[in-house]
């Protein structure tokens, strides 16, 4: 018989589990997992101050809270963290322009950890804080190939470099704001 038989052609390989295609789907759906359960954290956490949705504050209450903390124009500042989180967590969520939208995201969070401080960790900022190094981990690492960064060619392939800048951006922006707090 020769090799031109159907049964004495070889078979290729299986593909081995540790294959780069089966390593690269992985990554990319972990990020998909995390991406979805930070963005819409964030997201829900946004509508709650923004418009009071599933027993929020509403705008007007995350204002006050604001004052309390000592931010100085309160309701600004509740607005402009309540739209931060809403819609940098559905950025987060959909993979969308992931660098500025988790950095965005870890820095509204650094300011809720500054606010919930005081608390101490267990019961006051631990939850901030988990969020905030989830959405900087995200910015740097991208969102991966399931999202929408996946057809916008500056971010088919994440580099170190954007979610570096972003999370410098979001740091200075943050400490400018929780200084402000404390004056």
């Amino acid at each position: 018989m020769t090799s031109s038989h159907p049964e004495n052609a070889t078979a290729p390989a299986p593909a081995s589990p540790r294959s780069a295609a089966h390593v690269l789907r992985a990554h990319d759906v972990g990020l998909l997992v995390i991406r979805l359960g930070v963005g819409l954290i964030v997201a829900a956490r946004g509508a709650q101050h923004l418009f009071g949705w599933w027993n929020g504050l509403g705008i007007d209450k995350t204002a006050v809270a604001f004052a309390q903390f000592g931010y100085p124009a309160p309701k600004a500042m509740a607005v402009i963290a309540g739209l931060t989180e809403t819609f940098g967590g559905l950025a987060l969520a959909v993979g969308l322009l992931t660098p500025l939208a988790g950095a965005a995201v870890a820095g509204t969070m650094a300011n809720a950890v500054a606010a919930a401080s005081p608390l101490g960790y267990f019961g006051g900022f631990e939850f901030p804080l988990l969020v905030g190094v989830g959405a900087a981990g995200l910015a740097l690492s991208g969102a991966g190939r399931i999202s929408l960064d996946a057809f916008l060619p500056l971010l088919r392939s994440q580099r170190l470099i954007y979610g570096i800048s972003m999370l410098v951006l979001a740091a200075i922006l943050a400490t400018v704001t929780i200084l402000l707090s404390k004056t």
